[in-house]
């Protein structure tokens, strides 16, 4: 993975990343295969917006989901946070086809509140983009404003008819980049997501801007609807009155 951590001194590194796990060497090929997702410069400073995907595994019987691993990357695709997550729960069910998290993985993994509390912190007062994102935040247990959410399972151009579509389908038809041929690498995930949402960016704000201001003249319409309606109110009882 071209990230360039190497390149980056011992004070920018504390000043920029957050946190950083250190990635297996098959991990790391993994993730670099795909040219389109290689960040293009060294920028490791916490963006506006900033890209998150994540890894579960199952816990209880093996059918609930819990958050196994985290990542978040800047508008430029580099690295934020990146962390193996220990489940409060125990694992039945690694899901290794699919999260890529082994057993080994999760023996010095984050415990979940410090995972989740870094996670917070980064996303706070900016704009949070991914895929289905409201499975990543239920496993974080996080919320985070509807208008700052940029979900590209939800934007209507990436629709197909009113059905959403796959990350790896939507990477392979508008970025022409391969993903999740096997098991995920949500460094990949996350940048294909910010990199969906980069290249849409102008259209999806216009779009955004354009749906708040629809539902401010909305609240407004019904906001004086419930006033006149009050002042008939009020009318009819004086007449009755008098």
């Amino acid at each position: 993975m071209a990230l360039g951590l190497q390149k980056l001194s011992n004070t920018e590194t504390q000043n920029s990343i957050l946190g950083k796990r250190k990635e297996r060497p098959d991990a790391e090929s993994d993730c670099s295969q795909i040219n389109p997702l290689i960040p293009t410069n060294d920028d490791f400073s916490v963006t506006d917006a900033i890209a998150m995907d994540c890894e579960m595994v199952g816990v209880g019987q093996g059918n609930r989901s819990a958050l196994g691993r985290v990542t978040m990357v800047n508008q430029w695709g580099n690295v934020l946070y990146d962390e193996f997550v220990r489940p409060v729960e125990r694992v039945a069910d690694f899901r290794t086809q699919i999260s890529g998290i082994r057993p080994r993985d999760l023996r010095k993994a984050k415990d979940f509140s410090t995972a989740q509390k870094k996670v917070a912190l980064l996303m706070k007062g900016r704009i949070l983009v991914g895929h289905a994102l409201s499975n990543d935040l239920k496993a974080l247990l996080l919320s985070h404003p509807k208008k700052d959410l940029r979900d590209t399972s939800e934007y209507k151009p990436f629709l197909k008819g009113r059905r959403r579509k796959a990350l790896r389908h939507l990477a392979d038809e508008f970025l022409g980049a391969k993903i999740q041929s096997g098991e995920h690498c949500p460094i990949e995930d996350a940048r294909a997501a910010m990199l969906l949402y980069q290249r849409n960016r102008k259209e999806w704000e216009k779009s955004i801007r354009d749906q708040m201001r629809l539902r401010q003249k909305q609240n407004k319409h019904n906001q004086k609807g419930k006033t006149n309606d009050g002042d008939s109110l009020n009318v009819n009882h004086v007449a009755i009155i008098s």
